[in-house]
């Protein structure tokens, strides 16, 4: 798979997307992954739609068995509430190693995206530069206190995102849960289709 683009539905306009991608991280980049795409498509951001909180929690199943930690270890928790407007569109929860993070703006509890480039840069510039990812995503019934949260109407469902994030030698650097309201959001996914004949013809 090449990778992944994150479309995000504009509102009352069901026929209509724009991208919002993860990939604005690297030197010179812009401000956040979201906040090009929202300047672009002609839709106000603030730094105040991103709220968050920081906290060095014990890690949650996923967490510990994405970085390969041992149950009750520690790591820290950012947990982001992103909005368009006054309308929340999905809470993201990321889960770092303490020692990948300490000192840097992730533990940072400032309202909005960890500086220019967001967490990804952050974490570039200690020394741990993004190579690859993988996400899960798939779709359930909201709880009662995500539908709350996420201003959801009734029967909305959302869609729960997992994703692990690597350096090229396979360090796990941050691994995230996503809930999404199902009605802002679609998935697009791109694919190296092999080539048969040629396989074939270089056995491996």
């Amino acid at each position: 798979m090449l990778g992944t683009v994150t479309w995000w539905r504009l509102p009352c306009s069901s026929s209509e997307s724009r991208m919002a991608t993860i990939g604005s991280w690297a030197p010179g980049s812009g401000p956040t992954a979201v906040s090009p795409d929202r300047v672009a498509s002609g839709r106000a951001y603030r730094r105040n739609e991103q709220t968050q909180t920081v906290s060095l929690v014990e890690t949650p199943l996923a967490a510990s068995e994405a970085h390969g930690l041992p149950a009750g270890a520690e790591v820290y928790a950012r947990a982001r509430l992103v909005k368009e407007g006054q309308q929340p569109t999905h809470c993201l929860t990321s889960y770092y190693r303490p020692e990948h993070v300490e000192g840097t703006r992730l533990v940072d509890p400032t309202p909005g995206p960890a500086g220019r480039g967001g967490g990804f840069r952050v974490l570039y510039d200690a020394g741990y530069e993004i190579d690859h990812m993988k996400e899960q995503i798939f779709a359930r019934t909201a709880t009662a206190d995500e539908s709350k949260l996420l201003q959801l109407p009734p029967g909305e469902p959302v869609v729960e995102l997992h994703r692990t994030t690597y350096t090229a030698d396979g360090t796990v650097v941050e691994f995230a849960i996503g809930v999404h309201a199902a009605s802002r959001f679609a998935w697009e996914y791109k694919f190296q289709v092999p080539d048969s004949a040629t396989e074939k013809e270089n056995p491996q």
